[in-house]
């Protein structure tokens, strides 16, 4: 089976009108969670990839496994608040209001090259907020790589035009 067709659509969540990409789905199939780490592993292998930053919540999941396969670490982006050594932030704008992503401030070395992870790219906020929170503790964002885009969304987009790679496994058109 191919990895778009394992991802469950549910419509209307989590307001009308809103169509949610669910992964839960493929993270249960053995071989689909496979083709998608391999699939990463892959495209960043030659890279030059020091670390890799996954985005709370799902960029924790494809993220060590990624990590693994490339032989790197991996350095987790947070909600304010929920570090426990320093950390330092980058707030951004939501839909509704503003939020605040952390990473603790020694956990990526200046000059490493680190690959963000998340599971889905949309607007963009929060991984524009991510690639700022990087070059803020003086590292080099290789890339963003991400199961799903919604291109309709713009948010890959405002990521290659702020001058960073952005890679996806499949698109899901419209919201």
């Amino acid at each position: 089976m191919s990895i778009k067709s394992l991802i469950r659509t549910i419509p209307d969540y989590p307001k009308k009108g809103i169509m949610f990409r669910d992964i839960t789905t493929l993270f249960e199939d053995a071989d689909g969670l496979r083709d998608v780490i391999d699939s990463f592993a892959a495209e960043f292998q030659d890279k030059k990839i020091d670390m890799i930053a996954g985005i709370e919540a799902r960029g924790f999941v494809i993220g060590p496994a990624v990590a693994l396969a490339l032989g790197v670490g991996f350095v987790t982006i947070r909600k304010k608040g929920k570090l426990p050594a320093e950390t330092i932030g980058v707030e951004y704008e939501l839909e509704y209001g503003s939020d605040v992503i952390e990473i603790h401030k020694d956990a990526i070395k200046p000059g490493s090259r680190v690959l963000v992870m998340d599971d889905l790219i949309a607007t963009g906020g929060t991984a524009l907020a991510a690639i700022e929170l990087i070059e803020k503790v003086g590292a080099e964002v290789a890339a963003c790589a991400f199961i799903i885009d919604l291109p309709d969304l713009g948010g890959a987009k405002k990521i290659r035009d702020r001058g960073v790679e952005e890679f996806h496994l499949v698109e899901f058109e419209g919201d």
